[in-house]
């Protein structure tokens, strides 16, 4: 199995969806970020996720990378969640969006911005005032979610 792989079935166990993993450097200092979703949704919204999950879930992800490293040298493990608003930049993202508002930029700066609605092979479909809106994903030079208030 891949690092990638364990910490999924790790994030899985504690009963929350791994969103990404990715390796970034701030400030002179290596992070593996891995960040996590809910899977419990309320009225068509996707809940948070706690401090304390984000704890446990380093506690069980720690050990694995004593082991397995992402990365060689020094580094800091940072678990939590993405963000309310977000880059979606995988099909796996919009996925895991579904229910959500999002914006997203076209060739020729084309703009779409609503509620995703579902994700069909390599197709987004965006409520956009109440009319379902199609979008090739090979087509989408940017997405993100985002929050309205």
């Amino acid at each position: 199995m891949s690092l990638q792989s364990d910490i999924d079935s790790l994030v899985k166990s504690v009963d929350l969806e791994l969103y990404d993993t990715s390796i970034v450097n701030e400030n002179d200092e290596t992070i593996y970020r891995v960040s996590v979703i809910s899977t419990e949704i309320t009225d068509g919204k996707r809940a948070g996720v706690s401090l304390d999950s984000c704890v446990e879930l380093t506690h069980l992800i720690s050990p694995l990378l004593d082991v397995t490293p992402p990365v060689s040298g020094d580094y800091r493990l940072e678990v939590g969640s993405p963000g309310i608003e977000r880059k979606i930049t995988t099909l796996n993202h919009f996925k895991l969006s579904i229910g959500e508002k999002v914006s997203l930029l076209l060739p020729e700066k084309q703009k779409v911005r609503g509620t995703l609605v579902k994700v069909e092979d390599s197709k987004i479909f965006v409520n956009v005032e109440d009319e379902e809106v199609e979008v090739e994903f090979n087509d989408i030079l940017k997405a993100k979610t985002y929050f309205e208030w």
